[in-house]
Order: C-alpha cells, then sequence, then structure tokens
C-alpha cells in the first residue's frame, strides 16, 4: 500500500509527526481502510531517505493511539476499531521483532528470558541493601522539603559527592561543574541540543551507542562514523574526514565502550584531543563505564580539563538502571547553557532519584558493591568467552571488564535480521550490530552482554548455525 508522504525537513514538524499526521489524515479520509497493510519500517524508510527508528517511533505512536496494530508475521496494518480485541493468550510468545521493540519496548517486555543483548547488569547484582536503606531514609525526609521542583543544576549536595568521585580521577572539578540529569542519555540530548544545529555534521564511533544514533538523527544532524579499533579510533580516517566535512563534535566511549568493550590508549587519546584542539572540535566524552573499568584507563576530561571535552556519565550501570540518575561535568560557562536546555525540555531532574542516589553514596557501601560488580564481570567474561570460542565465535577484543563483547557470528552480513528474529522465536535476544551502526548497516557482529550470556541454551543455539 503505497502511503501519499511528502517530508519536509525545513518544516518546524519533526519527520516522526509529519509520517503520523500523513497516516492519520490518510485513514481519517478513508484512503487506508481497516486491514489494509502498511509498508515494512524498512521499505518506508528506504523510499523516502529516512532512518528506520524514525518509521519505527512513527508507528509506534500510531498503534499507541490505536490507529495501526501489529500482527505477528504481517507487520503493520489500519486498525479495525470495531473489532472486538481477544484476550491475551496465556503462553509465552515471541515478541514481533522490530526497530521500534529493540529500541524502546525491550526494556519493559520481560517474557524473554534469554537477554544476551541487553545493556545492563541482572537484577540480582544491583546494590539491593543499599538501595533499600536509602529509600528507608527517603522515607523520613519531611514532606514539605519534597514539594518543590528541586534546583535546576540538581540537588546540591549530589553534585558535590559526585565532584568528589570525579577528582579521584584527577578531573578538575567542585559541584559548580556538575550538573545533575535523568540518566546519561538524557545528558547526551542536552548536550545535543545545546551546542549543535540541524545540519551540522558530527562524527561518532562506527560502531557506537544506539541511542546516541536516534538522537543525532532527530536533531537533523549529519553523521560520519570512524572505525572502532582495539585501541581507539582510526585516527588516520578521523584526520580525513575532519579535514573534508569540517564536524562540529565528536563523540566518545572512553572506556569498556558499548558495543566492542575497547578502551583507548593513552596514545591514542592524546592524539584524538590535540586534533580536536586543532580543529576546534567539541569532544562529548560518554563515561558511564569508568566506574567498571580498570585503574590507570584514560580520562579525556582530565587531561583537557573541560575546556572543549563535555564528559557524561550515571549510575545506571553500577547502581540501577531504573535509578534515572546522571551527570554532565563540564565548564561553568558550557554548564549554565546546558542547564537552560534542560529547564526548557523538562524542568528539573528528580530529587526523589537524587536523594536515593547520594544516599547510596555515602551510607550504601557504594565502592564495596563496585567492587563485588567487577569481580562478578571478570568471571563472566572468562566464563562467555570460553563458551564462544568453543562455538566458534570470533571475538574483537576481550577486556576482562565491563558489560560486553562483541562477536562475530558464522553468518554472512546479510543474515543477522533473520538470525535475530530466529533467536527471539527461541527466548533468545541478540543485539546486531546493525543496530550500532550509522544508516544501519549490515553486520555479522553481535554485542552480548556477559552477565546474561552465560547460558547453555544461547550457545547451543549459535553453534546450530
Amino acid at each position: 500500500m503505497q502511503i501519499p508522504l511528502l517530508l519536509d525537513r525545513h518544516s518546524g514538524s519533526t519527520l516522526v509527526g509529519q509520517i503520523v499526521d500523513a497516516i492519520s489524515e490518510a485513514i481519517g479520509q478513508r484512503r487506508l481502510r481497516a486491514g489494509d497493510a502498511l509498508p515494512s519500517i524498512r521499505s518506508l524508510a528506504r523510499e523516502h531517505g529516512v532512518s528506520a527508528f524514525t518509521v519505527a517511533e512513527a508507528y509506534g505512536r500510531l498503534a499507541s493511539i490505536g490507529s495501526i496494530v501489529s500482527r505477528r508475521g504481517s507487520g503493520f496494518r489500519v486498525a479495525d476499531t470495531t473489532a472486538v480485541v481477544a484476550p491475551p493468550a496465556l503462553a509465552w510468545a515471541a515478541p514481533t521483532l522490530s526497530a521500534a521493540w529493540l529500541l524502546s519496548d525491550v526494556f519493559a517486555d520481560h517474557s524473554v528470558p534469554i537477554k544476551a543483548g541487553c545493556g545492563w547488569i541482572p537484577g540480582e547484582w544491583i546494590n539491593e541493601s543499599g538501595l533499600q536503606h536509602a529509600f528507608r531514609a527517603l522515607g523520613r525526609v519531611p514532606g514539605p522539603r519534597l514539594g518543590g521542583y528541586g534546583h535546576p543544576f540538581g540537588m546540591a549536595s549530589l553534585r558535590e559527592l559526585i565532584a568528589g568521585f570525579l577528582r579521584r580521577h584527577a578531573l578538575p572539578v567542585d559541584a559548580s561543574n556538575i550538573l545533575l540529569t535523568q540518566g546519561a542519555t538524557q545528558g547526551l540530548d542536552l548536550v545535543v541540543r545545546t551546542l549543535l544545529r540541524p545540519g551540522d555534521t558530527v562524527v561518532v564511533e562506527d560502531p557506537c551507542y544506539c541511542n546516541l544514533l536516534q538522537i543525532l538523527q532527530l536533531a537533523g544532524l549529519r553523521v560520519i562514523g570512524v572505525p572502532r579499533t582495539l585501541d581507539g579510533l582510526d585516527l588516520a580516517q578521523l584526520e580525513q574526514i575532519v579535514v573534508q566535512s569540517r564536524p562540529k563534535a565528536i563523540f566518545i566511549n572512553t572506556v569498556l565502550q558499548n558495543p566492542s568493550g575497547a578502551s583507548l590508549s593513552l596514545a591514542s587519546a592524546f592524539r584524538l584531543l590535540q586534533l580536536a584542539d586543532r580543529h576546534g572540535l567539541w569532544v562529548i566524552e560518554d563515561d558511564i563505564y569508568r566506574d567498571l573499568a580498570p585503574s590507570g584507563a584514560p580520562c579525556l576530561a582530565a587531561m583537557e580539563g573541560l575546556n572543549r571535552v563535555i564528559s557524561i556519565s550515571g549510575f545506571s550501570k553500577t547502581i540501577s538502571p531504573m535509578l534515572r540518575v546522571g551527570f554532565i561535568a563540564a565548564h561553568r560557562d558550557v554548564l549554565a547553557e546546558l542547564a537552560r536546555t534542560k529547564m526548557a525540555v523538562g524542568l528539573t531532574s528528580s530529587e526523589v532519584a537524587e536523594r536515593v542516589a547520594a544516599n547510596i553514596l555515602v551510607e550504601g557501601h557504594y565502592d564495596r558493591h563496585v567492587g563485588f560488580l567487577v569481580e562478578k564481570l571478570h568471571a563472566a567474561h572468562e566464563r562467555v568467552a570460553a563458551r564462544m570460542l568453543d562455538a566458534g565465535v570470533e571475538i574483537f577484543h576481550q577486556p576482562r571488564a565491563g558489560l560486553f563483547l562483541w562477536a562475530r557470528l558464522p553468518i554472512a552480513p546479510a543474515r543477522s535480521a533473520e538470525v535475530t528474529t530466529r533467536a527471539l522465536s527461541h527466548g533468545i535476544w541478540l543485539a546486531p550490530g546493525s543496530y550500532f551502526r550509522p544508516g544501519d548497516l549490515a553486520s555479522d557482529w553481535f554485542r552480548f552482554n556477559v552477565a546474561t550470556s552465560d547460558v547453555d541454551v544461547l550457545w547451543d543455539f549459535v553453534r546450530a548455525l
């Protein structure tokens, strides 16, 4: 079914909104009728030159308001609003694999038993005693102290604590250099909204954090990927891109990179900062895995001094992914601009969550819990890497730390979507490499979370490939 769709990238409406409006109008005018099949996410994305995630989000919005429905095996169709909805079956059935599910629904979908591709620590590994103590302490806070919005920069005592933690890594910071956010991902979004404008060129790692790609896409930026190597970026290619395309910023995961698990070498970090200084580049350092990394790993913000480096991190990988507390460390002038953006798009961050995080840092034995996680992850790396090698899987790098191993399955890149779908029918969630690459480029590499991948069923499935 062809959809009359004229996208205007210069209008005040987002591409997602334009797709939603066009399909809603076609349904309202009965040019699309109940039961009509919509184009697949990828085909509509190709036809109109947009990201598959843009189409997936539009379809997700339409489904949430009941305009369209997703049927397993038959894609998206126009909803029949007169139909009686049957009760859901009690037996488990694999969810429909789509970009929308991988981007958002997977975080709330508890039906897939083996989450080999997820990006968080297992529930059994969280700092349970620290969280419980913090929640009890929160219950004793007088009601009037919880009645306001909180400070635009976030809770002052937590900012002081974070500054103290960062000074351990030689960052030249105090509380005035810290802005609290609703997770590290919001920190990335605030930086993009504040420092960049539609049409600007930015550089990312290839592969890189998949949600970053969506933030950049929604902002209308031109994204260029530079291959990630074992000790950093392909600096020769990066310099060529900088000279030819004049990007405004580079986004980089310094240590235990998501998804490759690799860390920058000191020499690579130094050369990257030289290049950024020479060409006036912003360097956005996603440092979310710092606490899980071996001591001595390079820190760009510490090396450069927060002049053109902005550091972003949070506590989702060490305390709990449900506790959405992140932070940005930056020069005070830049931080003031970021705070204005934060207030414009979402007001203050949650002081309730910030109080919980502060209590855990002070009274919840945070350092001891991080040590526990480091040991657990090291042991999991050893076991999962051995399983991979036994199954004939190529490993990009063995960091023996952090969450991830980046591994090449014995398949053609074009089969990655098929294999991912087949795995889901076996109750296994895989994370295909295409979701971590600019332009959704096909890949036979997959991200594995070592904390959730030490499972016989998973490796039996891989060996059968």
